[in-house]
């Protein structure tokens, strides 16, 4: 939970001083305040969260327009989970501005915080993501110019906004994926005495859209869908535990087709399932005109809690699922918990947290690429970065930041990116140049794009052991030419490789090549590490200016690459 403070990303000072003197502010950037009053609010005084989308999706469009100058639908919304509820009388401010363009669709953020005027306190409720879609034009299909990032959290932001892009185009195959692997393994559900039926919480509700519930374009309003998609689910959470619920997270959701003035939507929920202290409510909004077939416009997977008077949640009652679909459903959802709790663990932590090492299996591989890709992406946009020592164009920069310490080496080689990006990324030929990797050796090749390798490093004190580490390797080729290619490497555990007696287990927080091409024949290779205990006795003596190693190691790089630039055509990993 965040604490009331009056500063944090979701309330910066939109105005910016460049280096170069001139005052910016970002030109998709639009804000939105309401003061939440009595309408707003659900009968125990807090805002509808149902309200709460609408104004989110209302002021995420205009930031998307604004960049479009034409009109926007939503596409998507990503996971949002919601850290404190609001209360009349209190300010909801709301910003949201355009991090990246793509061809035709677009991601803008959202961030949401809450104000009480009378206190003078301020405090984050919620931050999303949101894919916006430019509509075809007379003249055809809409091209979107590019975002220029100016300041460093916009460059951060249009970084990552690639990564996150690449996860949504494969969200539902993988949970697909995931589900099917998962659900497998959970066996018989139980029998619960007193249990509730999961019958009782079905909620079916109607809504004619009138023109009030259109938006501009006459289509109904996306934010409007998904208040309506809340209230019937809010209702079904009632239904089991006979009190007020409080929706703390909502899985992705993704507009599969539009609805317009006339249709007549149908909203369907159910308790899929209700673990301790929390149940997922599943909801879809279905369309029809008049006799027509229907329509599948949404679905979403709502978590719910309830709150006692101390505001810690309730042990609720158990659901008793109806045989085939809700013995389905009752499955499935055990999996998204699992799902949820992985990707809360994996993408939520602090990079500075420990354990560093994430447990990795299938179904969190997804958010453990994610998370590793969006780490190294985070720290080369940093702008703070001090040149060290530079020989020979091989230069070396320190980053101490809030008791962190990162270093980056810099060197340009005469070899196309793409040939660069395809020798680095076999870290199984990396001992050809760096003496630190004696050993290197495929534990798992997991996709393409994927691969865990068990590293060995020779003992560089007398008397001591060598260190090993299990790292997982995720590749990215450019979304756009503008973007590197990226290799981008952390620890992760194994149960079939724990720490040996021969060998002192490192870690790697976070580390990679960032690979940029310069023009056809020269590439800027950026090595990146954020230095932990395992790592650094490797490179402290070249940061305290004691050695040049890193000049040599990364001599033998260029070398390495020069000389191969010739030997293997554009290859997966697996044929490496």
């Amino acid at each position: 939970m965040s604490s009331e403070t009056g500063d944090g990303d979701f309330m910066e000072d939109p105005l910016f001083i460049l280096e170069s003197g001139e005052v910016y502010r970002n030109p998709t950037e639009v804000k939105m305040s309401q003061i939440v009053l009595p309408c707003h609010a659900n009968h125990c005084g807090e805002l509808s969260v149902g309200q709460l989308l609408k104004w989110m999706d209302s002021t995420a469009c205009l930031s998307a327009e604004r960049h479009a100058g034409s009109p926007c639908i939503t596409a998507s919304v990503d996971d949002i989970h919601f850290e404190h509820t609001i209360g009349v009388g209190q300010v909801v401010n709301i910003k949201a501005k355009v991090n990246r363009a793509f061809t035709s669709s677009m991601e803008v953020g959202i961030s949401v915080s809450c104000e009480d005027l009378f206190s003078d306190s301020q405090w984050n409720v919620c931050n999303a993501f949101a894919t916006f879609v430019a509509r075809r034009t007379e003249a055809g299909k809409v091209q979107l110019k590019q975002v220029d990032p100016r300041t460093q959290t916009e460059q951060m932001e249009y970084s990552i906004a690639a990564e996150r892009r690449r996860m949504r185009l494969i969200h539902a195959e993988i949970i697909t994926d995931l589900l099917s692997s998962s659900t497998a393994q959970l066996g018989e559900c139980q029998e619960y005495q007193n249990a509730v039926s999961g019958e009782r919480t079905r909620v079916e509700s109607v809504e004619l859209v009138l023109p009030p519930h259109a938006n501009h374009q006459v289509s109904t309003f996306g934010g409007q869908i998904m208040a309506w998609m809340e209230n019937v689910a809010t209702i079904s959470a009632c239904r089991l535990c006979n009190a007020h619920p409080t929706l703390r997270s909502i899985d992705m959701f993704h507009f599969r087709g539009p609805s317009h003035i006339g249709d007549r939507l149908v909203l369907k929920a159910i308790v899929n399932n209700a673990f301790k202290h929390s149940m997922e409510v599943g909801v879809c909004a279905e369309a029809y005109q008049g006799a027509g077939e229907l329509r599948h416009i949404n679905s979403a997977f709502m978590i719910f809690e309830v709150l006692n008077k101390d505001g810690k949640p309730r042990t609720l009652p158990r659901i008793r699922p109806e045989p085939v679909d809700g013995y389905r459903r009752y499955q499935e959802a055990i999996a998204r918990k699992k799902i949820r709790l992985d990707r809360k663990y994996i993408i939520s932590c602090k990079h500075a947290e420990v354990p560093l090492s994430v447990p990795w299996d299938i179904s969190n591989q997804m958010y453990l690429s994610y998370s590793n890709v969006s780490a190294l992406k985070i720290m080369a946009a940093r702008g703070n970065w001090m040149l060290s020592t530079e020989k020979n164009k091989v230069s070396l920069y320190t980053l101490e930041e809030d008791q962190m310490l990162c270093f980056k080496v810099e060197t340009t080689v005469n070899v196309p990116a793409e040939q660069v990006f395809q020798l680095l990324s076999d870290l199984r030929r990396r001992h050809e140049w760096d003496r630190h990797y004696q050993q290197c050796d495929v534990i798992i090749q997991a996709d393409e794009d994927d691969t865990i390798y068990r590293v060995a490093t020779p003992c560089f004190s007398r008397g001591g052991k060598g260190q090993d580490f299990i790292l997982l390797a995720s590749r990215r080729k450019p979304c756009d030419p503008r973007d590197p290619y990226l290799i981008a490497l952390r620890s992760v555990t194994l149960p079939t490789h724990p720490a040996t007696e021969e060998y002192t287990r490192g870690e790697v927080l976070c580390a990679g090549f960032s690979i940029i091409e310069e023009s056809s024949d020269v590439t800027m290779i950026s090595y990146y590490n954020q230095a932990t205990p395992g790592v650094l006795p490797y490179i402290s003596n070249d940061i305290a200016g004691l050695s040049s190693s890193f000049y040599g190691t990364f001599q033998s790089c260029s070398k390495y690459l020069e000389e191969n630039r010739d030997s293997l055509a554009a290859l997966p990993p697996s044929e490496l």
